[in-house]
């Protein structure tokens, strides 16, 4: 689960963003596969606590990696990672249940942390990054990291399965990568 740096993954997860930063895209991919499957299991704790179901599970897994990836900047190299990657996945997981219209109780303890910080001034160069993408795909992220709605309510409004929502993400979010290769052209 998220708890606790176990196993060296603390270490190993926060080289491989450092890496990523530095313009290490397989170290990313390996990050975020990594990270995935930790989430996997941390959403389906959460949810279950909830009352929500296992389909809930791979929604709270995409928007934690989609919120990993628009806000790895945010994360501070002299920090801890897990605890970073944690709030993020709280956090979504709470989203999760707040748009399901669930009653269950989240103790508050566990999301304190999640508060939102105001963003650096980098809201520029992300829109151009998404005026870059094809027009599905900058949908989709935007709906998704914009907009907040869920991958069921994405597919519903842009009449997509949520098979396809899911691969318009990904390759929006592949896009995105090599374009934050690209940081300087985009300031």
């Amino acid at each position: 689960m998220l708890n606790g740096g176990e196993d060296g993954r603390e270490a190993r997860w926060a080289a491989a963003m450092l890496a990523a930063r530095g313009g290490d895209a397989a170290a990313y991919a390996r990050l975020l596969a990594e990270v995935a499957a930790t989430l996997r299991v941390f959403a389906a704790t959460a949810l279950r606590r909830t009352g929500l179901e296992a389909r809930d599970v791979e929604d709270v897994v995409q928007e934690t990696l989609l919120a990993v990836h628009l806000k790895r900047h945010t994360w501070d190299p002299g920090r801890p990672f897990l605890p970073w990657l944690r709030a993020i996945a709280r956090h979504k997981a709470v989203d999760i249940v707040r748009r399901r219209g669930s009653r269950g109780e989240v103790p508050l303890d566990d999301v304190a942390d999640t508060l939102s910080v105001a963003a650096p001034e980098m809201a520029a160069p992300v829109e151009r990054f998404l005026a870059a993408l094809p027009s599905r795909q900058r949908e989709v992220v935007t709906a998704l990291a914009v907009d907040g709605a869920s991958v069921a309510e994405t597919a519903h409004r842009f009449n997509l399965s949520r098979g396809a929502v899911y691969v318009a993400l990904h390759r929006g979010l592949a896009a995105l990568t090599v374009m934050f290769g690209d940081w300087d052209k985009f300031k």
